[in-house]
Parts: structure tokens; C-alpha cells; sequence
């Protein structure tokens, strides 16, 4: 049984609320030997506390299971694990079992991606019963959507390319509950190709902005993404407009390299008096999104609330243009939301032209 040291090894996994003792029923409950720091069953299984800061205490001793408690904050977890390997060489099948939060660890990354691994998550609010009256509802209010909250909340393991154009941090940092009067809102769209169960999905994001006089300070809001998937060019049209209407947005832009003149046409048939523009891609995809890169590490974009699939995309968005997947599970195969997000940002921050009017919400 291996915790990051042999204090939490103790409190937790043999003393704590959830620990063997506590969980054992009491006619086969081992003894606790602390000096030894060892637990003795009544049929004579034993198990052993070490400390994963003590790499060197596992080699020697041999065993047929381990128990290895919160791997992914194991400060020297390669040396912990290594060492572990080679002690688990008694029965017919040794095996071991990690439980821990999801962190960006590189050992416990490397398990994850092991062929041999059996991989289980639950999300913490499945363990409600056992949790106090309203710290769920607490800490979901709070961290609910953010990365810590992704983490400790949802069990998500968050992986970026280390040549991702955005980061997390950014992101996390510059986030808000909601937006201030808006001099400005647009709604993007980057129609897919195609309109079947696999296409990619359309992007559709809306994005506002703050000039307080001065454009060169302006800071720019990302309300909603409303992005989807496999819809028809009637359901993604109607999807736009609604939200141009509803946030009484200045104007739809939409990349037309997929659909040419029928973009607008589809938007047309939804709302005739739709204020729209029409963009075309000329550029790669990452020349198109370093400028916008650059306003979130300036600080000048904010969302607004939680967009986990779009935070993802754009995390895993690599400064080669290439999209890699964040999580396990993700099946994004283009940067759709990334493309609407940029041609969004690009509108109300980066295209020259008329001054805007002020329409403070």
C-alpha cells in the first residue's frame, strides 16, 4: 500500500472514513500493526505501508498486489512505480490498482495509455450520500466548468500538446460569471462540409466586446458556444439566428470556403433581414488564430462561464495548425469551434473599420 508518505498511507488508506478498517466487517478486520506498519488478516494476508518518497523501501521486499493511493501528485512517481515493478513477482498473476485524481503526471499518463490498463472514473457528485449537505452544491457553484473543477469534481484527465497556441491557465485566469455592457456582439459560424451523423460539427460561437472609448484596450467576452453536431443547414441556421436574436447581435459572420453563396442564403431563409458578412479563408488556420492567440495572453478575452468541448479544442489546438485530442474520450477531428471562435474575436477586435456604435446591455 503506497501513498506519496507513510503518514498519509495511514491516514487514509488504513484509518480514514474510507480506509480498510472502516470499510472491513468486523469478523475480518486485520490488525493494525503501526510500528511496523503493517495489517495482518485473520487467514494470514498481510499488506505493507510505504511511502512513494521513498523509492529505495520497495526494493527487496516482493509482493502479488499493491495498492497505489493519489500516484498522480507523487513527486518522484517514475521511481515509486519502477521500483514497485519489480517487487511484484509472487502468485500466479500479480496486479495492482491506482486510485487518484486526474493530474498531468507524466507516470500516470503513461499508465493510462498502457494496453494493459483497465481504466474506471466517477465523477464526485456519484459519492453524494457520503459527502456533507451542501458541499456539492457549493464547490459546483464555485469550480463547477473550470479546470480545477474538471479535475477534482468530473475526474477528467486534461492533456495539451506542449505546443498548444492557448493554455489553460489563460484561460482559467481571465474567466468570468458574467459580462459588463457590450459595445459590440457577433455570431460566428464555420459551416462543416457536409450534414450527416459524421460530419464535423458546425461551429457557432458569439463573442462580444468592450471598447471604453479606446480600441486599442478593448477586451473581448465569448458569451456561448452553440456549436453542433451532424445538423442540417436548416438546423444550424436557425441555431445562429436565434442567438443573433436573442442577444440582439450586430451581425452573423460566416466562413463561406464550404458552402459559398448558400451560407447566406440558408441564413437568409431563417431571417431576411439578417445583418451578415461573409469571410473567406486565405490563410492556414494557425496564421488565422496566432493574432487571437496573442489577446489571451494579453489578458484582453474573457469567457464567460464554462465552455468545456470549445476550452478543449482550443488547448489542443497546436501552433502547427494541427487538432489533437484533450481527453481520452474526445472525438473531435477538426477545430470547428476554434475556426468560429477566431473568425468571432477577428470581427470585433482585429477588423478595421467604422467605429462601432454603442449599445451598452
Amino acid at each position: 500500500m503506497i501513498a506519496e508518505t507513510v503518514d498519509q498511507a495511514r491516514d487514509v488508506m488504513v484509518l480514514g472514513e474510507s480506509g480498510l478498517l472502516s470499510v472491513t466487517p468486523p469478523d475480518r478486520r486485520p490488525l493494525f500493526q503501526v510500528s511496523r506498519r503493517r495489517l495482518i488478516w485473520p487467514n494470514g494476508a498481510e499488506a505493507q505501508l510505504f511511502s512513494a518518497k521513498d523509492p529505495e523501501s520497495l526494493r527487496g521486499p516482493q509482493f502479488d498486489a499493491a495498492w497505489c493511493d493519489e500516484l498522480g501528485k507523487w513527486r518522484r512517481a517514475q521511481a515509486a512505480w519502477d521500483m514497485l515493478q519489480f517487487g511484484l513477482r509472487l502468485g500466479e498473476q500479480p496486479q495492482q490498482v491506482v486510485t487518484t485524481t486526474p493530474r498531468r503526471n507524466a507516470t500516470l499518463i503513461e499508465l493510462l495509455q498502457s494496453p494493459s490498463t483497465v481504466r474506471t472514473s466517477a465523477p464526485t457528485r456519484e459519492n453524494a450520500a457520503n459527502l456533507a449537505d451542501g458541499f456539492l452544491r457549493q464547490v459546483e457553484d464555485r469550480y463547477g466548468g473550470t479546470m480545477l473543477g474538471r479535475q477534482e469534481l468530473d475526474g477528467e484527465l486534461l492533456l495539451d500538446p506542449p505546443n498548444a497556441l492557448w493554455n489553460r491557465e489563460d484561460i482559467e485566469a481571465a474567466r468570468v460569471k458574467a459580462a459588463p455592457g457590450l459595445d459590440r456582439i457577433v455570431v460566428a459560424v464555420d459551416p462543416p462540409a457536409t450534414s450527416h451523423a459524421g460530419s464535423d460539427a458546425c461551429g457557432i460561437v458569439v463573442v462580444g466586446a468592450r471598447f471604453d472609448g479606446d480600441e486599442r484596450n478593448a477586451r473581448a467576452f465569448v458569451l456561448e458556444d452553440l456549436s453542433v453536431q451532424g445538423a442540417s443547414p436548416q438546423a444550424w441556421a436557425e441555431r445562429a439566428v436565434s442567438a443573433y436574436q436573442r442577444l440582439r447581435a450586430d451581425r452573423i459572420v460566416a466562413e463561406v470556403n464550404q458552402g459559398g453563396d448558400m451560407v447566406e442564403a440558408v441564413l437568409r431563409q431563417v431571417d431576411p433581414t439578417v445583418a451578415y458578412r461573409s469571410v473567406r479563408a486565405t490563410r492556414g488556420k494557425r496564421l488565422r488564430a496566432e493574432p487571437v492567440a496573442a489577446l489571451y495572453e494579453q489578458g484582453r478575452v474573457s469567457h464567460v462561464g464554462s465552455m468545456a468541448k470549445l476550452e478543449d479544442q482550443m488547448c489542443g489546438f497546436a501552433r502547427d495548425g494541427s487538432s489533437s485530442a484533450m481527453t481520452p474520450l474526445s472525438t473531435d477531428r477538426s477545430p470547428d469551434r476554434v475556426d468560429a471562435l477566431v473568425w468571432a474575436i477577428t470581427d470585433v477586435l482585429l477588423t478595421r473599420g467604422p467605429a462601432p456604435r454603442v449599445r451598452r446591455l
